[in-house]
């Protein structure tokens, strides 16, 4: 028979993230943990990390929820397609904790050359808002650091200030060179847009991520059939569980990418789902953390490394923390590493 319990964890930053709504302080995640009565000492976690004014959810939905699977763990697989499709957080939680418990609480939840640490994933630097000093040395420090591939969180300090400092970057490396993302979390209107993706499409930007904010369809269709530069759907696919509605907004929106995070979309199968579909369209993809403590990414990492991923993807959010889970995890030359050498540190989930 399976037993669980659930802890509720707050993560330090080493410094104030900036978006464009707002500053993060402090992260909760939640933590579902379970075992086997006959193996107690086996122990399977998950990490449920919903992210204030992203998720649908709320911190009150995913306690009741992990306080409702505790008390029957019975019926965990039918819960996964039934009532936690509309909490994504913790159906993700689910999904890890059981697949966890399966390797015998390893954490090797997939493995593969990246998890016998032959092999690292690509992913972009990401540089969160401050003030210009601060931005720039931010962007100095991941480029020294051997990415080469460098996303701007924008919209929050004056986006003239924002497209001075990709235009330094610009006039000093290339679009070979150094490959620019920007995301700006729906910071502009349907109304300033336009001049700003000129102006980044001039700068050879890649990308940007949400550039209106999320729900505004009509204004995205235009915006991704007129744009100069690449749109990429990120918010927008929060809160869409059906295949049906994942069909209608790529058929509709028609995005040149879909930024797909595990936490928020509902885990490995959810994220499978929104892949799937953008191929058929001919749509690009990656995957992107959410802040999550190193349980949460490195369930998101190892999935990924078996997706055949060339291009950058958003995973370096781990070193963020003072007060992480301590794992083989880590970041060097523009790839997320697993190494197997170095063990998981589990004591804060110890009974």
């Amino acid at each position: 028979m399976i037993h669980a319990t659930w802890k509720e964890l707050t993560l330090t930053p080493r410094f104030p993230l900036g978006t464009s709504k707002g500053v993060i302080k402090a992260r909760t995640v939640w933590y579902l943990i379970a075992w086997d009565a006959e193996r107690p000492q086996v122990r399977g976690i998950g990490e449920a990390a919903l992210f204030p004014g992203h998720s649908k959810e709320f911190p009150a939905d995913v306690r009741t929820k992990l306080l409702e699977l505790c008390a029957d763990t019975s019926n965990w697989g039918q819960r996964l397609h039934d009532d936690l499709m509309h909490v994504p957080s913790v159906r993700f939680a689910v999904e890890q904790c059981l697949r966890d418990l399966k390797a015998s609480g390893s954490k090797i939840l997939f493995p593969s050359e990246f998890t016998l640490g032959r092999s690292g994933i690509p992913i972009n630097g990401l540089v969160w808002m401050g003030d210009m000093a601060t931005m720039r040395e931010r962007i100095k420090a991941q480029i020294d650091g051997g990415s080469r591939c460098v996303k701007l969180k924008i919209g929050g300090i004056g986006i003239a200030d924002e497209l001075q400092l990709l235009s330094d970057v610009r006039r000093e490396f290339n679009v070979k060179e150094l490959t620019l993302r920007v995301d700006a979390n729906g910071a502009f209107t349907n109304g300033n847009v336009m001049p700003v993706l000129e102006r980044l499409a001039a700068l050879e930007v890649e990308s940007i991520e949400q550039p209106v904010p999320p729900g505004l369809y009509e204004v995205m269709a235009e915006l991704c059939a007129t744009s100069p530069l690449p749109i990429a759907l990120d918010e927008d696919l929060i809160g869409i569980s059906t295949p049906e509605g994942k069909k209608d907004l790529l058929d509709h929106v028609k995005p040149q990418y879909v930024v797909i995070k595990p936490s928020m979309v509902g885990g490995w199968a959810a994220a499978q789902e929104w892949i799937d579909l953008a191929q058929e369209r001919g749509i690009g993809w990656w995957i992107t953390s959410a802040l999550e403590s190193s349980i949460g990414l490195n369930a998101i990492a190892q999935w990924t490394a078996t997706l055949g991923v060339t291009i950058p993807q958003g995973l370096g959010t781990g070193s963020v923390y003072s007060d992480n889970v301590p794992s083989p995890l880590s970041v060097s030359a523009g790839e997320l590493k697993y190494r197997p050498e170095i063990p998981w540190n589990l004591e804060r989930f110890e009974p």
